[in-house]
């Protein structure tokens, strides 16, 4: 299941009035019911599988479930499906009988919504005050289809990636860390060509990475970003969309790739590299520098990988960058990028009662109480707090690698990851601050007509033609006329600009 990867008080809001209060004393759930009534079956539905303690699968005392059902009086059933995870689902909803919560991707939302079987949340806002205090309001927009809140977010994710460096070669070569493009080609080509490390052959490369983002920073340095490649299209700057495609300084940028690809400083395999082809090939000694998180890196079981094949090794983060005009963006800021999703069945307007329960379920694993016990367990069993400072104890270092799932709202993930990783906090906060180029690809509802999987294919290829030589730059307007002409590319804009305009994103 993707991490994708993804806070506050008692809960307690009353459903039809969307108060807060703390009703953890007199006998009755959060939402004021009796506690003697019956609790509320509920289903929650989505991809991935677990490991706990007791082995693959929920433990055998899974506390989160216990804690939840006995805190809001609902009988909890998980549904996780490891396979084929798309179809089930569609097949229980097409065959009515859907769960009562699904964490789904943008996608699924779009197709689900557009054949009228979620429910529209947005009348449901004003009761759902945790949630929203705990996500944030702008978030909201990214549950959006045709204009109406289909789905709920999590909380954002972290943003990371950047340029990792051997500082050991920049030491053995008398180089400086690169603060620039152009010093990034110069260290590259060093360590392609001077024997960084010192073996007396000639069988290093200066960078690798994963696809196009291999270059993100690159391109960040030009103002672009390199997703407009690697199937994104619009960035949003300054209140305007740019799109990448159209803007002179994307053939700037593509020239530098070109230039670095040129010089046999790239690793060749970069744009088919997979999983941890990258990674291998630099914790192997063969590659100097590379892109990726600091999860990649620099958690302990990475560094233990890269220090037994070198000990002297030293990976150090680098600043993104600047371009010739000054501009420095390690990567971009997918406005609409959301995971999985919190989409409910349109079945549920007949079922105020279940929906209810539902709406006060995902408002308390939104509060500081709930939200503590979906990201870390039982407090004083799995962690301690002392002031604003918590801490997993040793059981909970056993025992919370499961509870993510519960985590229907997200977590905040700077503190959270800095809780769990706490050797690698500085890592995580140095990729959290870096500047990121905001783009608006994910929050866009694709136009009728467009085929955006064939277009996509059509820029690879393209793109992989002008930065290895095969195509000449100079025919850059070629590559867009038949964007435009072949691909219909001016339907996907023209829906951006719209769609951007709608929410509120532009004048």
């Amino acid at each position: 299941m993707k991490k994708n990867a993804t806070v506050a008080v008692l809960l307690t809001v009353s459903l039809l009035t969307a108060c807060s209060g703390n009703n953890s004393s007199t006998g009755a759930s959060p939402n004021g019911e009796a506690m003697n009534a019956a609790p509320m079956k509920l289903e929650v539905m989505q991809e991935g599988t677990i490991t706990s303690a007791d082995g693959p699968g929920f433990p055998k005392d899974d506390f989160v479930k216990n804690e939840l059902n006995k805190k809001l009086n609902i009988d909890l059933r998980m549904t996780l499906e490891a396979t084929d995870f798309p179809t089930k689902l569609s097949a229980r909803m097409a065959g009515a009988n859907a769960p009562d919560v699904m964490l789904i991707l943008k996608d699924q939302v779009q197709k689900f919504a557009q054949s009228g079987v979620l429910l529209d949340m947005g009348p449901y806002l004003d009761k759902l005050a945790d949630y929203k205090k705990f996500v944030g309001v702008d978030e909201l927009k990214k549950g959006f289809v045709s204009g109406k809140q289909f789905a709920l977010p999590k909380a954002p994710p972290l943003l990371n990636g950047t340029y990792w460096i051997r500082k050991d070669w920049l030491d053995k070569l008398k180089l400086a860390a690169p603060t620039t493009v152009d010093e990034l080609y110069n260290v590259a080509k060093a360590f392609t060509e001077n024997d960084p490390d010192d073996n007396g052959k000639k069988d290093t490369l200066g960078i690798s990475g994963t696809g196009m983002d291999t270059f993100a920073p690159v391109f960040g340095a030009y103002g672009i970003s390199q997703s407009t490649i690697s199937l994104s299209v619009s960035a949003l700057t300054d209140g305007k969309i740019v799109n990448g495609f159209y803007d002179p300084a994307m053939k700037d940028a593509l020239a530098e790739v070109k230039k670095f690809v040129d010089a046999g400083v790239v690793d060749p395999e970069f744009l088919s590299n997979k999983g941890n082809t990258s990674k291998d090939k630099a914790f192997q000694g063969k590659v100097g520098i590379i892109y990726d998180g600091w999860a990649g890196i620099i958690k302990d079981a990475a560094v233990k990988i890269w220090k037994d094949a070198n000990p002297n090794a030293d990976w150090v983060q680098l600043p993104a960058p600047k371009g010739p005009k000054g501009l420095q963006f390690a990567g971009i800021n997918d406005l609409g990028a959301s995971g999985y999703l919190v989409a409910l069945p349109k079945s549920l307007e007949k079922q105020p009662e279940k929906l209810n329960k539902i709406i006060e379920l995902l408002n308390y694993v939104s509060t500081t109480e709930g939200n503590r016990l979906v990201d870390y367990g039982l407090k004083d069993v799995h962690y301690k707090v002392e002031g604003d400072k918590i801490t997993i104890t040793d059981q909970g270092k056993k025992e919370n690698g499961y509870t993510f799932v519960y985590q229907f709202t997200g977590r905040p993930e700077l503190s959270y990851l800095q809780t769990k990783f706490p050797a690698q906090a500085s890592y995580i906060d140095f990729e959290a601050k870096l500047p990121r180029l905001p783009v608006v690809d994910k929050l866009v509802d694709l136009p009728s007509g467009y085929n955006k999987a064939d277009a996509d294919r059509f820029v690879q290829e393209e793109v992989t033609k002008f930065i290895y030589g095969k195509t000449p730059i100079a025919d850059y307007s070629k590559f867009l006329a038949t964007l435009d002409g072949t691909f219909n590319y001016k339907l996907y804009t023209d829906a951006v600009a719209k769609q951007a305009k709608d929410l509120g994103l532009t004048k």
